[in-house]
C-alpha cells in the first residue's frame, strides 16, 4: 500500500509576507531610531509600538482606516547573484553594491484581504525606514526589487499590480522539460501553482497561463478554495475558451505518471505545502465531476497570440497608473528616435464594454493623442489596420515607450529617470 502524500503546514515566509530591505550602510543605531522614523511618515500613523528582549521590534500602524501589525529586526543578507544575472532593472553599480551588502532590515506582516493593499503597505514602511534604501529583496516572492521601483510604488496613488506579488519560476531537466511554479502567492491568502512536464517549446504559453491565473486569484481573493473550481482566463486561436483550474498537489501528482520534474523525490525538501497543479476543463461535465485534464492538450492550439484575460480590476488600475505617468510619455516624444504605442479604449456595441488595442502615437496636443491603429480589431468591424484618429487622455488604458536600449510601460518608468 503507497504511503498517504500529505501537504506540510505553512513556512514562516508563506503566512507572512517577509521582505529584507538593504540599506546603503548599516548603523548600529538603527533600531533606536526606527519608531521615530515611522513616526513621521506621510502614510500611516504608528498607533503602538512593542520592544521584545530578542530584538525585534512590533508596531502597529493605521493605514487607511484599517491597522496592521508590522514586525522587523536587524540581521545578515546574502542576495543570490542569479536574482540579479541578466536582469536589466539593476544598474551594475546596483549589482555591485547588493552583492556587497552584509546587513539588512527585514520586515514582516500578514496581509489582510486586499492583499495589494498590504504589498505597497510594507514597500511604504520600507521606504520610510531607509528613505535612501538600494534594494529591497521579496523573500515571500523569492526576487529581487529595484530601489527606484519600490519608491514609485511606494509614492504612487495606484495600487501595484497582482503580477507584482508573486513570481513565476522555471527549473528546466533532463530532455527539455520545464517544471513551473510560483512563489508569493500562499501570503495572498490562497495557493502556490505549478505546471509539470512544460517543454522548452511551449513554457512560454505555459507561463504566461500559470502568470494570468495566479493574477486572477489574488484580484478575486477572499473567495473560496480555488482548488477544482474552473476559472474562464482565455482564449484559444479557434475561439475555444480556455477554463483552468488546479488541485492540491498530493491529488495532482497523481495524474503525472512519470514526471521527470516535480516529482514526489523534489518534494521532499520544499514544494509540499499548499501549492497546487494547474489542469483544464474542457467542459461544464468536467468541472462537475472534476475531470482534470493537463494543461499539454492545448499545446497546438495556443497560436502566436492566444488571449488572456484580465480582470476588471487590473484593467482599471493599468489605466489608472498609464495616466498617472503620462508624464514619461510625453517627454520621451520629443526624442524621435523612440517609439511609442498607446492602448485605446475602444467602445463596443454592448454598454459599458471595451475592446483594448494598441495604437502607434504620432502626434501630442495637451492631452490629446493622433494615433495610427497597429492591428485588426476583433469585434469592431469598421476600424482597419492603418487607421488615424485623435483620442484623449480619457480614452488610454496604457503605453509602451521602445527606446534603443529598452521597452518602457507604466510600471518601470522609473528606467527613463536620469542617474537612476
Amino acid at each position: 500500500m503507497k504511503k498517504k502524500l500529505i501537504e506540510k503546514p505553512l513556512e514562516y515566509w508563506e503566512e507572512k509576507s517577509y521582505m529584507m530591505v538593504v540599506p546603503p550602510k548599516y548603523d548600529d543605531d538603527f533600531l533606536k531610531t526606527s519608531i521615530e522614523r515611522l513616526s513621521q511618515s506621510k502614510y500611516f500613523k504608528v498607533v503602538d509600538t512593542d520592544y521584545e528582549i530578542n530584538g525585534v521590534i512590533n508596531v502597529k500602524v493605521k493605514y487607511d482606516k484599517e491597522e496592521y501589525d508590522i514586525g522587523f529586526y536587524t540581521g545578515g543578507i546574502s542576495v543570490p547573484d542569479y536574482y540579479l544575472y541578466k536582469n536589466f532593472l539593476f544598474t551594475d553599480e546596483e549589482k555591485e553594491s547588493l552583492l556587497a551588502a552584509k546587513q539588512a532590515i527585514t520586515i514582516f506582516m500578514e496581509f489582510k484581504d486586499d492583499v495589494k493593499k498590504s504589498f505597497q503597505l510594507q514597500l511604504k514602511v520600507a521606504n520610510t525606514l531607509i528613505p535612501d534604501l538600494i534594494g529591497v529583496l521579496d523573500e515571500s516572492a523569492e526576487k529581487m526589487l529595484p530601489a527606484k521601483w519600490v519608491m514609485m510604488i511606494a509614492s504612487s496613488r495606484v495600487l501595484p499590480s497582482a503580477r507584482d506579488l508573486f513570481t513565476v519560476q522555471a527549473v528546466q531537466g533532463k530532455h527539455d522539460k520545464v517544471w513551473l511554479h510560483t512563489h508569493g502567492l500562499c501570503r495572498c491568502h490562497t495557493t502556490e501553482l505549478e505546471i509539470l512536464e512544460s517543454d522548452k517549446k511551449h513554457y512560454e504559453q505555459h507561463y504566461n497561463l500559470l502568470s494570468t491565473y495566479a493574477m486572477y486569484l489574488i484580484d478575486k481573493s477572499g473567495l473560496d478554495d480555488p482548488r477544482y473550481n474552473g476559472a474562464y482566463i482565455g482564449r484559444l486561436i479557434n475561439g475555444y475558451p480556455v477554463v483552468v483550474t488546479c488541485a492540491p498537489w498530493t491529488d495532482g501528482i497523481l495524474e503525472y505518471k512519470k514526471a521527470k520534474l516535480g516529482n514526489i523525490k523534489d518534494r521532499e525538501n520544499g514544494h509540499n505545502t499548499r501549492t497546487s497543479i494547474v489542469f483544464l476543463y474542457t467542459s461544464e461535465e468536467e468541472e462537475k465531476n472534476h475531470k482534470l485534464r493537463l494543461v499539454s492538450l492545448y499545446d497546438e492550439l495556443w497560436g502566436e497570440n492566444p488571449i488572456f484575460f484580465f480582470s476588471d480590476e487590473e484593467t482599471n488600475r493599468m489605466r489608472d497608473l498609464a495616466r498617472e505617468r503620462i508624464s514619461y510619455v510625453k517627454e520621451s516624444f520629443k526624442d524621435k528616435e523612440n517609439a511609442i504605442l498607446i492602448k485605446i479604449g475602444l467602445p463596443l456595441k454592448e454598454e459599458g464594454r471595451f475592446e483594448h488595442i494598441w495604437f502607434e502615437l504620432l502626434e501630442i496636443k495637451g492631452n490629446k493623442f493622433k494615433c495610427k491603429l497597429t492591428q485588426e480589431p476583433y469585434d469592431i468591424p469598421d476600424m482597419h489596420t492603418g487607421d488615424e484618429d485623435w483620442y484623449t487622455l480619457d480614452d488610454m488604458t496604457d503605453w509602451i515607450i521602445y527606446t534603443k536600449d529598452f521597452a518602457v510601460s507604466p510600471s518601470n518608468a522609473y528606467l527613463l529617470e536620469e542617474n537612476r
